[in-house]
């Protein structure tokens, strides 16, 4: 039976998933792999299925936020998926992450809101260390530099404290802050599926969001190449083992 947001059904979807917000990103990211097949489209929900060293990978975008990646989480896992990298971007939150740099999330801060309908904040969201080393291993083989760490998830750019949040932060030394990964990391692991995600910078810290994520939408340069050196992490990471 198909799942009514996905719109797949278990013959379609693979072990191994790449989950990443924009439905153009699934498509750039499917562009990596060989064979690669168009699943189906529904709202946000864009999915793919393709090989990568010959093992096979499905990519699936989620839009923005974590209820709707929860949601992919979870029809995915009921098609069969049980690895999930997500292939993300990110604002930095210290001042030494640039434009284009990568951060596997280790850990992440859960202020989302989409974990807590299923488990309290006490719960921690975590990454699985398989998939994070794959990660950290392609990318040290190829030369690239990376962060990992602890990142942020949160609910909205646009709250009127919001630089005030980001100091905070800083200040704890997490690494960056999106609006998805502790969502993975926390409902994945009640799930009992392995999870990760690598975020791609696309503001500096203290920078403006609008103007970061503008420049992102439009950039052929620092930024496009940081998205597919970490969809390119991602996928090492999920066939190599």
């Amino acid at each position: 039976m198909k799942q009514p947001h996905i719109g797949v059904d278990n013959t379609q979807v693979t072990e191994r998933v790449v989950l990443c917000g924009d439905p153009a990103r699934s498509e750039r990211i499917a562009s990596l792999m060989d064979n690669v097949e168009f699943l189906a489209e529904n709202r946000e929900y864009r999915l793919y299925r393709g090989e990568f060293n010959g093992v096979p990978v499905t990519v699936s975008s989620c839009g923005i936020g974590s209820p709707s990646l929860v949601i992919a989480l979870e029809e995915l896992r009921l098609c069969g998926a049980t690895q999930f990298i997500r292939v993300g971007s990110c604002g930095a939150l210290q001042h030494n992450i640039g434009l284009g740099a990568l951060i596997i999330a280790e850990g992440a801060v859960r202020d989302e809101g989409a974990s807590h309908a299923y488990v309290s904040s006490n719960y921690p969201a975590f990454a699985s260390f398989t998939l994070v080393a794959g990660m950290a291993e392609y990318l040290s083989a190829e030369g690239v530099e990376y962060h990992t760490g602890v990142v942020r998830s949160h609910d909205s750019f646009y709250r009127d404290d919001e630089l005030d949040i980001c100091r905070q932060w800083h200040t704890k030394g997490v690494l960056g802050c999106d609006m998805e990964t502790s969502a993975l990391f926390t409902v994945g692991r009640l799930r009992g599926v392995q999870v990760a995600a690598v975020l791609n910078n696309v503001v500096r810290y203290e920078a403006d969001v609008s103007e970061g994520v503008a420049h992102y939408a439009e950039s052929e340069g620092a930024l496009m190449a940081g998205e597919k050196r970490a969809a390119l992490a991602a996928l090492h990471a999920l066939t190599s083992r």
